[in-house]
């Protein structure tokens, strides 16, 4: 997945106002390793507009997506652009930005079909989700390809 995800500016982690150069890419830098996310082979550049560009090889697609949901929700950030490549050539997750009444359970039920599946989405966005309760409206969500369906050979 290459291409812009776009981010509620002002919702999000607060860091600060650092959303212009070196200090801003410092600080992001440090949100994803304080998360424990593996940033090699990534470099996170931000410009004078705020617009983050993560690019580079991730180690997986997963982690990929994880450090574009770490930068992204911050307050300030109101888009990240995605040109990097992950060495595992994983699927895809798809994203979602959540609404007021917005539930892990009814996000499930909404890419799932069912919303016991919530367990699922909870843990494609840990660190960055700590508990499943504790979501907020403008936060962008990792909901990974359902690979439920696939016919067994």
């Amino acid at each position: 997945m290459f291409g812009v995800v776009p981010f509620a500016k002002m919702a999000g982690r607060g860091l600060g106002k650092i959303f212009k150069g070196r200090e801003a890419k410092e600080r992001l830098e440090k949100e994803v390793d304080d998360l424990g996310l593996k940033k090699d082979g990534v470099d996170i550049n931000v410009d004078d507009d705020g617009k983050v560009v993560i690019s580079g090889e991730a180690m997986s697609q997963e982690m990929k997506e994880k450090i574009i949901l770490a930068v992204g929700n911050v307050e300030g950030v109101g888009e990240v652009e995605d040109t990097a490549s992950a060495k595992d050539g994983g699927a895809a997750s798809q994203f979602h930005t959540v609404v007021s009444g917005d539930t892990l359970w009814k996000i499930s039920k909404k890419y799932y079909g069912k919303g016991s599946r919530y367990p699922e989405i909870f843990e494609a966005n840990r660190p960055m989700l700590t508990h499943p309760d504790k979501i907020y409206v403008g936060q962008v969500l990792r909901i990974p390809a359902d690979n439920t369906d696939t016919a067994s050979v």
